[in-house]
């Protein structure tokens, strides 16, 4: 099962990155997909981006900002903590964003196709359901004693 995720991934991965390279984001790499895919619109503090992606935050650090020199991302202060920045995506990377969402859910329909629509969603619910109950498996249990 681990080996038929980490191809599909990869493959999703490679899809990606081809769409990304034929509208000018050539300059990407496997790596960008993890904060690409992880960072939202409305900005977020780096160690929160790291916790979604993730990733260690000196990763995390190193990619957003190699992305901020390539002018995917910006740091701006955060209203709510002045010694705090938030990672916003720029104009460039909000494009970026747009597009790659056009590109999943052109995915999305293909292997629906591929599989049969029905049984692809099921799939997909299926992962979900697995994903959520290994999260529900893995958080601290109340002590009884």
């Amino acid at each position: 099962m681990g080996q038929l995720l980490v191809r599909l991934l990869s493959e999703f991965r490679r899809e990606l990155l081809a769409e990304a390279e034929s509208h000018g984001y050539g300059d990407l790499r496997p790596a960008h997909l993890q904060i690409t895919g992880n960072i939202g619109t409305k900005g977020i503090r780096l160690t929160a981006l790291a916790a979604r992606a993730q990733l260690s935050l000196a990763a995390t650090s190193e990619l957003v900002n190699e992305m901020q020199k390539m002018g995917y991302l910006e740091r701006r202060p955060d209203p709510a903590d002045a010694r705090a920045k938030l990672i916003f995506p720029t104009a460039r990377g909000l494009r970026l964003l747009h597009e790659a969402s056009d590109k999943v859910k052109e995915l999305e329909q293909l292997w629906g196709m591929y599989a049969g629509e029905q049984r692809f969603e099921a799939a997909l619910q299926t992962l979900q359901d697995v994903l959520n109950a290994t999260r529900m498996s893995a958080k601290p249990q109340g002590n009884d004693g």
